[in-house]
């Protein structure tokens, strides 16, 4: 799978309550980190410069999808609240889709810090901060970058798992499930992808997050393939 922006020189960033994991892109190279503990942030040397692209994502569980159609800025709160557990001091927000012709609603209220300080810290190569914005925000940017027909792009931390599947252009699924362990993960992807009659001995399933590696070859006994991007 190419990736488009390894033209340019950037860093992407997924920031969750146990931790950080970021991917580096230079020359057309790219370094990915693995997982890493929230304490190595201010030694890590990729944070003290500046790149052409940043991207920092939260993977919070509090968002949903809804049609543009439908969509008011006044009326984020009630909607989200609909879908997910808001505390009365959740700040939300919302961001624009245009080519899904959707609007990504959201709450990064999930009880940490990290990524604030890494927006603050990590900054672009004019010293503009970028926001944090969910991780299904960048799943769902993804999946036009998977070259198969049937779309899978996934991500899997604390307890959750985001997960959007895609036909050609037509977006099927975006939704995150709670599963506290790898099984129950594959057991909320395998339900998916049945209840769309997909079967994934033909598909590939793409991980934006670090996969385990007995996690990752129990998705290979489904999968035709399986890519971590």
């Amino acid at each position: 799978m190419e990736n488009p922006r390894i033209a340019k020189s950037g860093i992407s960033i997924q920031v969750s309550l146990s931790g950080y994991s970021f991917k580096v892109w230079s020359d057309g190279d790219v370094r990915s980190s693995g997982w890493l503990g929230a304490d190595r942030i201010f030694t890590t040397p990729e944070f003290q410069r500046r790149y052409e692209e940043v991207d920092i994502s939260l993977l919070t569980p509090k968002c949903t999808l809804v049609p543009e159609t439908f969509f008011r800025p006044e009326s984020v709160r009630p909607m989200l609240s609909d879908v997910v557990a808001l505390g009365e001091d959740d700040a939300t927000g919302y961001v624009r889709i245009p080519e899904l012709g959707a609007v990504l609603l959201f709450s990064n209220t999930i009880g940490e810090s990290l990524s604030r300080v890494l927006s603050q810290t990590v900054l672009t190569a004019s010293g503009a901060q970028v926001p944090v914005l969910p991780e299904m925000y960048y799943i769902l940017k993804t999946l036009p970058e998977c070259e198969d027909y049937n779309k899978v792009v996934a991500s899997y931390m604390d307890g959750y798992l985001h997960l959007a599947i895609a036909q050609g252009k037509s977006l099927q699924l975006a939704n995150v499930y709670p599963a506290p362990d790898f099984t129950t993960a594959e057991y909320f992807l395998f339900l998916a992808l049945k209840r769309l009659q997909l079967n994934p001995e033909v598909s590939t399933v793409c991980f934006r997050t670090p996969l385990a590696p007995e996690a990752e070859m129990s998705l290979y006994r489904y999968f035709k393939a399986v890519v971590v991007l």
